[in-house]
């Protein structure tokens, strides 16, 4: 099973939102739908999220395995109307899946972990001086629900 498969299915977590220069921080519920696509080589990623009950960020995410095993693509677009110039780089180390998002806002930082099959992580977390100091965006735990 690849990492991309691992992550395909029906998701829902507890978030953990930090006060950024977008907003607002508190607690968010946060759903995922994934599916893989094109023999398994590109994910297809829905996300929302909830807070107070209420639709507040929504995402649409597509990763896409490079040549190589532990090399990936993240093209990402959200409700904020952020648009990709270009996708961002990723890399699976074994153990957790990094990408860093680049453009005129910063640099973002998505990690997505495993913790079984059921269940994963993911922060985000945000730069503004060139990947030196991080800042923290994100932090969900979702376990499967389909």
């Amino acid at each position: 099973m690849t990492m991309l498969d691992a992550l395909a299915g029906r998701w829902a977590g507890d978030e953990e939102v930090a006060t950024t220069r977008w907003g607002q921080g508190g607690p968010a519920k946060g759903f995922v739908q994934a599916r893989c696509e094109l023999g398994g080589r590109v994910l297809v990623q829905e996300y929302r999220e909830e807070r107070d009950g209420k639709p507040a960020l929504q995402a649409h995410a597509v990763v896409a395995a490079g040549p190589e095993h532990d090399q990936y693509s993240l093209y990402w677009f959200d409700s904020y109307g952020f648009v990709p110039s270009t996708p961002a780089p990723g890399v699976w180390d074994g153990r957790q899946l990094t990408f860093v998002r680049s453009s005129p806002r910063g640099q973002t930082r998505h990690i997505y972990a495993m913790q079984g099959e059921d269940c994963f992580t993911l922060r985000l977390e945000s730069s503004f001086d060139g990947g030196v100091n991080w800042e923290p965006v994100l932090a969900g735990t979702y376990h499967r629900v389909e």
